[in-house]
């Protein structure tokens, strides 16, 4: 529910040393030799997608990710009842409904409300089918595979969302070269909330790879 254009806080503040491609789509794939910066549902692509192609980048940064959840089969249903209210409705509704999730509570309204144009501007098809092939009903647990994925991944949680920050420490434990890095007083769209402390910690991160 957010385009590429998202992210431009952040890539404005890395761009004099680490040119950036904004990508709308969770599931275009990254060139082999760019380090995907993937949040939410895009971290999932991304990580599914270095497991099943080693080496295809050098490093990952990984936002408000999980490796799984313990039930997927319950989730998977849920997630199959919401699309098909998703197609159902104009993407108004979807849109009003979206803000109000608890997950976007640390947000403050001007920057639910900036978010606003480019959520509006997606199908309600689109997002049905963006949920029905890549929710995490459908995505299968991948905790035991971390230890196969021998590349730097910087896992970045704000320090308020208690999910996904235990995910990240959870997967930071698993990941052979796995690094953790919360982000104070932001919640779980650290990107939108603190894009400053996310570009600081990206551009550490970098720089220790290119040191």
């Amino acid at each position: 529910m957010q385009r590429g254009d998202a992210w431009r806080p952040v890539a404005e503040r890395l761009t004099e040393r680490y040119p950036s491609v904004l990508l709308d789509r969770a599931d275009e794939p990254p060139p082999p030799e760019a380090i995907p910066i993937g949040y939410s549902m895009g971290g999932r692509i991304v990580l599914h997608a270095a497991l099943a192609n080693p080496g295809r980048w050098p490093a990952l940064v990984l936002v408000g990710v999980s490796a799984g959840i313990d039930d997927p089969v319950a989730r998977r249903k849920d997630d199959d009842e919401l699309a098909g209210w998703i197609q159902r409705k104009p993407i108004a509704d979807i849109v009003a409904m979206w803000e109000t999730q608890a997950a976007f509570a640390t947000q403050s309204p001007e920057l639910v409300a900036a978010q606003r144009e480019g959520r509006l501007s997606f199908e309600p098809p689109e997002l049905a089918y963006l949920l029905r092939a890549f929710g995490q009903g459908v995505m299968p647990p991948i905790w035991d595979r971390l230890s196969a994925l021998d590349v730097p991944v910087l896992l970045l949680t704000g320090a308020l969302d208690e999910k996904y920050l235990a995910a990240g420490r959870r997967m930071a434990s698993l990941l052979p070269r796995g690094t953790l890095e919360t982000i104070p007083d932001a919640g779980h769209a650290p990107q939108l909330e603190a894009p400053e402390a996310v570009a600081d910690a990206i551009d550490s991160f970098l720089g220790e790879l290119r040191s």
